[in-house]
């Protein structure tokens, strides 16, 4: 007897799927293909593929092209299934839903004149990105002419491979059809987004053709935004209990936490899908919205990373189950991160700090606190040491600010006794220290202060120094016995 070869999730199936399944709310045939999304990982789809999902329901011209700059591996994996595929919402009772808003997946390596096809389209309006801050080809900010794909780019542009040479070729095509442009929406995770993409498009079309730059930089939208949803990659677990709940195959489901951020500038050149009435916050302060989350979300994080893992706790969940690490860190984040918070208009931070706590206990998202601790040089600074440059200039007291960078302290003090490399980009620089450290406060703290690249100008400053000395020598010699007590003393 031959067995059966397992149904695929398609169109056909939806209707035979159990009840319990959440699937579109519109009819996918009436809708049209208004918006065409770069980078159409994980990301992108357990998160703005989901606000467009909810949007179709109000109007249907705003469904996606999906397009994988680089891979095929989506497309082959979705396109079978007509760009449906399955979102497992992680929380204490977990959900299952269908996504649809995915009208299209393109390869570009295969299919470049589909996609700048796609690009100048009338009805594309917006151009979304999710492609990680490298596929923006910078530096120091500013797009990288010696980038092999820019330099490539610059020498062919019909043929590009870069976003930036997908979208300047794009718009150069609209130009020339009379068209108004499409609004350029960046949704990666790094400042000032918008702009920097703005000043990459213009400069590169100003290398090609001053009136085609001039025209972008006249007509053309480029809104900052800020997105925040934890989405574990997928695994076989992922995939079999989708087609367990199913009855049917999804070749490439996608999970994340119930929680999802989404701010947007709300400036579009050329309409817009009814974002606000989908859960999208518009605003016009999206740095604020940066510097909250970085300070109230982040900070936390690494607080708990640093601390968590000298008391040998393995994931966020596991650290928020253990009391004396949970009382503090919510402390931290009311007592001494929240007022030095300056809030954009209408954000309340007491409400924030409660979301993040639920997100911080859901045992249902194991976030290993390992790989939270990387690259501590780069994000001590921006998510720490800012606030306290902050709470010292309005009088605030640093104490409770100090543990967590003094956790990192003995925690790459403890990583070099152990011989353990530290997956950050002042490896070396910092082990050193941490070799050369005895567990002396005065003499330890004094040697990581020397470390300008990540303490400058704070460095100087007496009245960190000495409750950064009191919260390193308060940890003891950093064992879980000695963290747990510096923490319930803490304050």
């Amino acid at each position: 007897m031959t067995e059966q070869t397992p149904t695929r999730l398609a169109p056909e199936a939806l209707r035979h799927l159990p009840a319990t399944i959440q699937r579109p709310a519109y009819d996918r045939d009436r809708t049209r293909i208004g918006v065409v999304h770069l980078g159409v990982g994980a990301f992108h789809r357990a998160h703005q593929a989901v606000y467009i999902d909810d949007a179709l329901a109000l109007d249907p011209d705003w469904a996606i092209c999906g397009v994988s700059l680089n891979s095929r591996d989506v497309r082959d994996a979705l396109r079978p299934q007509k760009g449906l595929y399955t979102l497992a919402l992680l929380g204490q009772t977990p959900q299952l839903r269908v996504i649809g808003a995915l009208r299209e997946v393109l390869a570009a390596r295969d299919e470049r004149e589909r996609v700048l096809g796609r690009l100048s389209d009338v009805d594309v309006r917006l151009v979304t990105l999710t492609i990680t801050e490298k596929g923006y080809c910078l530096s120091a900010g500013e797009l990288d002419f010696e980038h092999p794909d820019i330099a490539h780019d610059l020498a062919n542009p019909r043929a590009p491979v870069s976003a930036v040479g997908y979208l300047v070729e794009g718009l150069r095509r609209r130009k020339l059809q009379r068209l108004p442009p499409f609004t350029a929406l960046s949704c990666d995770n790094l400042p000032d987004n918008g702009g920097k993409l703005r000043r990459a498009v213009v400069a590169f079309a100003q290398r090609l053709d001053h009136d085609l730059a001039c025209w972008i930089a006249e007509n053309g939208a480029f809104p900052r935004s800020m997105v925040d949803s934890i989405t574990p990659a997928t695994d076989d677990a992922l995939r079999s209990r989708v087609a367990a709940e199913l009855g049917c195959v999804d070749a490439w489901p996608v999970q994340r936490e119930a929680y999802a951020q989404w701010v947007v500038e709300d400036a579009f050149c050329n309409g817009r899908p009814p974002l606000e009435r989908v859960g999208v916050t518009l605003s016009n302060d999206i740095a604020g919205y940066d510097r909250a989350k970085l300070r109230l979300l982040n900070a936390p994080h690494s607080a708990l990373a640093y601390l968590g893992s000298l008391m040998d706790i393995g994931t966020v969940a596991q650290a928020m189950a253990t009391p004396v690490l949970a009382r503090f860190v919510e402390r931290l984040m009311r007592e001494a991160i929240a007022p030095n918070v300056v809030a954009p208009r209408g954000f309340d931070a007491a409400r924030y700090v409660d979301a993040i706590l639920e997100r911080f206990r859901n045992p249902a998202i194991q976030h290993r606190l390992s790989q939270i601790a990387w690259d501590g040089s780069q994000k001590i600074p921006v998510r720490l040491l800012g606030t306290i440059a902050d709470a010292l200039a309005a009088g605030r007291p640093i104490d409770l600010l100090c543990l967590p960078v003094a956790g990192w302290l003995q925690f790459v003090r403890r990583q070099a006794r152990d011989g353990v490399a530290l997956t950050d980009p002042m490896n070396e620089a910092l082990s050193q220290v941490g070799r050369r450290a005895t567990g002396d406060a005065a003499q330890d703290v004094e040697a990581f202060l020397g470390l300008h690249g990540v303490f400058a100008p704070l460095a100087t400053d007496v009245r960190f120094a000495s409750a950064l000395r009191d919260a390193y020598a308060a940890l003891g010699d950093g064992s879980p016995e000695a963290v747990a007590t510096a923490l319930a003393s803490a304050g």
